[in-house]
C-alpha cells in the first residue's frame, strides 16, 4: 500500500483585536501553541506509517520562535501581508501552506490537517479520530470537528425581522425531540482532502462534501476574550483530573 503523505499546519496571526496576543499566551503552565504541537506529536506517534511534515504559518516572529523552540523540525512559512487581514478566509491560509510546503519539499501531500492554536483541550485520540473518519469516508472532501449544539436554530434561536423576532429556520416544531441533530463547529481540527483544498476558488468550506468528527462537548470554547481564557483554564483543571485523556496532551509537553 502506498504511504500516505500528510501536512499538519498550525496557523496564527500576530494580532487579535478581541484578545491581544492570544496566540502567545501561557495556558496552565505551558505556551498555548505547544498544546497543538503536542496533539500533533501524539497523532504521529499513533500513526508511524504516515509520511508527515509540520509547518507553522504566521506573520508573528515570536510565535514562530515559540513553536520551533519546542519542535525545531517544524517549517516556518512567513505569511504574506495579503493573508493577514481580519476578513481573509482561513482556507486561503491553508492553501498557501499547502502550496509553499509542496514547493519546499518537492512532494505532493494527500491530506492537510490543521490544528487550531486556541484549542488546547483536545483529547489524546481526537486528531487520529478525525483523520480515521476521513480515511473511512473517501467521498468526503473535508472532516471537521464538532460538538453537539448547545443552542438549536429550530427551537431556541431567533433573528431580527424589522422590530420583531422570527425563527432562524422556519418550522412548526413544538418540542426539541422533533428537530434534527445540530452541531457547533468548534474549529479545533480540519482534515482536508488535498485536491479539494488545492482547487477551491471561493474560500467556502461548504462547497465541498463535509463530514463531522464529534468531540467532547465542553472541551472546546472559543478563546476570544480574557474571560474565555480564564474559563477555559478552569475547565482544563477539572478535565485533567476527571478525564485522563485530556491530561495526556499536557503531560506530553513535559517530555
Amino acid at each position: 500500500m502506498e504511504q500516505k503523505r500528510v501536512l499538519l499546519t498550525i496557523c496564527g496571526r500576530a494580532g487579535s483585536k478581541g484578545f491581544k496576543n492570544k496566540n502567545l499566551k501561557t495556558f496552565n503552565g505551558f505556551p498555548l501553541a505547544h498544546y497543538s504541537l503536542s496533539a500533533a506529536a501524539l497523532f504521529l506517534e499513533s500513526r508511524p506509517e504516515l509520511d508527515a511534515d509540520i509547518c507553522v504559518n504566521t506573520d508573528s516572529e515570536p510565535l514562530a520562535e515559540l513553536i520551533t523552540a519546542k519542535y525545531p523540525e517544524a517549517a516556518v512559512l512567513p505569511r504574506p501581508e495579503e493573508l493577514c487581514g481580519d476578513t481573509v478566509p482561513k482556507m486561503a491560509v491553508y492553501q498557501h501552506s499547502l502550496r509553499e510546503m509542496e514547493r519546499k519539499t518537492g512532494r505532493r501531500y494527500d491530506y492537510l490537517i490543521d490544528l487550531d492554536i486556541t484549542s488546547p483541550l483536545r483529547q489524546a485520540g481526537d486528531v487520529a479520530g478525525a483523520f480515521e473518519k476521513k480515511l473511512a469516508r473517501p467521498d468526503l472532501d473535508l472532516v471537521l470537528s464538532v460538538t453537539p449544539g448547545r443552542r438549536n436554530p429550530y427551537m431556541n434561536m431567533a433573528q431580527a425581522d424589522g422590530d420583531c423576532l422570527r425563527p432562524v429556520i422556519a418550522n412548526r416544531n413544538t418540542a426539541r425531540q422533533q428537530t434534527p441533530p445540530v452541531f457547533d463547529i468548534n474549529a479545533s481540527i480540519y482534515v482536508f482532502e488535498r485536491d479539494f483544498l488545492a482547487r477551491n476558488t471561493t474560500g467556502f468550506l461548504w462547497d465541498g462534501r463535509v463530514g463531522g468528527y464529534e468531540m467532547f462537548d465542553t472541551g472546546i470554547i472559543d478563546i476570544d476574550s480574557e474571560e474565555d481564557y480564564l474559563l477555559m483554564e478552569a475547565i482544563a483543571r477539572y478535565l485533567y483530573e476527571a478525564y485522563p485523556a485530556f491530561g495526556k496532551i499536557r503531560e506530553n509537553i513535559r517530555r
